[in-house]
């Protein structure tokens, strides 16, 4: 991980395309502009770990009803 010290109005470059400027900085927070190509996906660290557990769930509720229909079949 690359850790960077940057003032309000600085920016960080990532890659050809990607800026990221801090645009303030208050007590406990920061603000970030983020300028990227339209098809680049930003989400916050929460709201991945959010679907990234919805997906699970739903995953695992369409997992149990195929076991569920599998096990019906062989039983017959």
């Amino acid at each position: 991980m690359l850790i960077l010290s940057r003032k309000t109005g600085e920016e960080i470059i990532v890659g050809e395309d990607i800026v990221i400027r801090v645009t303030e900085i208050g007590k406990g927070s920061v603000k970030l502009g983020i300028e990227a190509p339209s098809e680049t996906i930003i989400l916050r660290g929460e709201l991945r770990d959010k679907i990234e557990a919805v997906n699970k769930e739903a995953g695992n509720a369409q997992n149990q009803e195929a076991l569920k229909a599998l096990r019906m079949k062989l039983d017959k």
